[in-house]
């Protein structure tokens, strides 16, 4: 009965460590471009989708941004195999070019560490104002 006991003992250890979360994103790169956009006419909000592509629960542990000014936010529960996760990350969309980080951390063994870097670009451009008190350039007149 020992035996048959340490036996199975063996085989759920070995099982386990055949278990192999794996993250895969669908972003081309692991890049989402924002584009041109103005900041009056997007909320700054995207997100990564990724898929478990290996057979274990795959938990997402930590998501941090390169600043303050993007947000990220991570799954509350484990992504099981072959399903889909995401994470959504939202830029506070100040004017200029946008180049920033996330750093995900998981339990994938598919990428070195379980850490993968996302990356969002773009550009946020001001909407041109038009100020009412400002005096309007007139056409030359002709005198004739």
């Amino acid at each position: 009965m020992k035996k048959m006991l340490s036996l199975i003992a063996v085989i759920s250890f070995s099982i386990t460590g055949f278990s192999q979360a794996k993250i895969e994103f669908l972003a081309k790169d692991n890049t989402i471009d924002y584009g041109t956009v103005t900041k009056d006419s997007d909320s700054g909000i995207r997100s990564f989708e990724f898929k478990n592509t290996g057979n274990a629960p795959l938990i997402i542990t930590n998501v941090q941004s390169t600043c303050g000014c993007t947000v990220p936010s991570k799954p509350t529960e484990p992504v099981l195999p072959g399903k889909i996760g995401k994470i959504d990350v939202k830029y506070n969309m100040n004017a200029g070019p946008i180049r920033k980080t996330i750093t995900v951390e998981s339990n994938a063994t598919n990428v070195e560490g379980g850490r993968v870097a996302l990356k969002i670009k773009g550009e946020v451009i001001a909407k041109e104002s038009i100020n009412i008190l400002e005096k309007k350039k007139s056409l030359p007149t002709s005198n004739f």
